[in-house]
């Protein structure tokens, strides 16, 4: 049990519980009651062993945590809910962009799965990684299935690194199209990071597997290799600039006006371009760069005057 001097220990010296003890009890609820502010004080600390001051943030990662605490915009709830953004995005960008959608549902057993066709993903509408891809329905393990979804449904994302447009997320379950290049090549999404409503840089993911890791590269508005690494090792083969970029760009910054920072992903598919999801906070604001500097020169790309 966490007694009140032992969580004003916790409060005011970080350093003495180990990252790994703070996420057990954030994951089991012990700490929902602390203020987002402080919260994010200690995770800061236990990542990067220095101080996160929001009086006077300077880097990416501090400004991502500074609008967590004070740029909470009703609408972003909307933006990060897997199923409403698909109206948003049809209206400001156009309905081609948007992957079909075949149905949403609020528990796992109303799932009308006779009405879905042999391919299709399932997916929460309110966290991240609440996800599961059918490429064949007769072979579907529906239990197992039901098991990963209905963990999520219990779980309010928000919870875990106070990213605050989740927490009035409605937990749902919604299938959609399972989308594949017609080449049977494994599917790209690149992540396009808008500053003040202009795409500055995008990165792409490779290599990822089922214990996490994968490599990430990063490029500049016109597609050149960018001279970091954000937590993760750079892929040594880049990746090739999309044929539909400019198209993305263009996309993407409809989409990111009047916001101080989001990232706004997309696929191209056989030609085509679909959009993926809308993120505030990647990384929860908790990835470190190599070097240190490139966290100060994309802090300053943030812009928190007038919030």
């Amino acid at each position: 049990m966490i007694t009140k001097e032992k969580m004003k220990d916790i409060v005011c010296k970080p350093s003495i519980i180990p990252i790994k003890i703070f996420k057990i009890l954030s994951r089991k609820g012990i700490l929902n009651s602390m203020s987002d502010e402080v919260y994010l004080k200690i995770t800061y600390y236990l990542h990067f062993h220095r101080k996160l001051d929001f009086g006077n943030p300077k880097t990416f990662n501090e400004k991502l945590h500074w609008l967590k605490v004070f740029n909470h915009k009703p609408e972003y709830t909307m933006m990060v809910d897997k199923y409403e953004v698909k109206k948003y995005v049809a209206d400001k960008i156009g309905q081609q962009y948007v992957i079909p959608t075949y149905g949403v549902w609020d528990c796992f057993d109303d799932i009308d799965f006779e009405s879905l066709p042999n391919q299709f993903v399932l997916k929460c509408t309110h966290d991240s990684g609440g996800v599961v891809i059918c490429k064949d329905k007769s072979k579907l393990d529906r239990k197992k299935a039901k098991e990963k979804l209905e963990l999520s449904l219990k779980r309010n994302y928000y919870y875990i690194e106070r990213e605050w447009p989740y927490k009035n997320v409605k937990p749902r379950i919604i299938a959609e199209a399972y989308m594949a290049e017609n080449s049977g090549e494994d599917l790209k999404d690149y992540k396009l990071m808008c500053f003040s409503g202009k795409v500055k840089c995008s990165f792409t993911c490779s290599n990822r597997d089922e214990n996490g890791n994968l490599n990430v590269n990063f490029y500049d508005e016109n597609w050149l290799p960018m001279p970091f690494e954000r937590h993760y090792p750079r892929n040594p083969l880049e990746t090739e600039k999309p044929d539909k970029y400019e198209e993305m760009v263009s996309a993407a910054e409809i989409l990111a006006e009047g916001i101080p920072f989001v990232r706004i992903d997309f696929y191209q598919i056989d030609g085509r371009v679909y959009f993926g999801e809308i993120t505030f906070f990647p990384g929860a604001g908790l990835e470190e760069f190599t070097p240190d500097k490139w966290d100060y020169i994309l802090g300053d790309w943030i812009k928190l005057e007038g919030i």
